[in-house]
């Protein structure tokens, strides 16, 4: 079974840092692109973020997270992070991992981050 575990949410004040964590378990973690997406309150689809390839490290970056989110992955903990710093307001909502970088793949269940004015 396809399984991934996000944590390191929580509250931070505007311009702090949070890393979140996905662990994987239930498939070949080093074939598989890994995405965060995130559902921002008001808005009803859930965006990308930023995916990040297989082994050579090439990620991509939504524009309103660019030079502030750095996605990593350390295939032999079958772990993809996001490092976020200068978090804004804006940046609240429910952060995904999610396979294949695609909305159509495994997700799990979310971790909140909460950003404060």
């Amino acid at each position: 079974e396809v399984q991934l575990v996000e944590s390191g949410g929580g509250l931070v004040q505007a311009g702090g840092s949070l890393r979140l964590s996905c662990v994987a378990s239930g498939f070949t973690f080093d074939r598989y692109p890994i995405g965060w997406f995130r559902q921002v309150p008001g808005k009803e689809r859930r965006e990308g973020v930023s995916c990040i390839s297989i082994s050579d490290g090439r990620s991509d970056y939504a524009d309103s997270v660019k030079g502030r989110f750095t996605i990593s992955r350390d295939n032999a903990k079958k772990t993809v992070y996001l490092q976020m710093n200068s978090l804004r307001p804006e940046d609240t909502g429910v952060y995904y991992c999610v396979t294949d970088c695609d909305p159509l793949g495994n997700w799990g269940q979310g971790t909140q981050v909460t950003v404060s004015s």
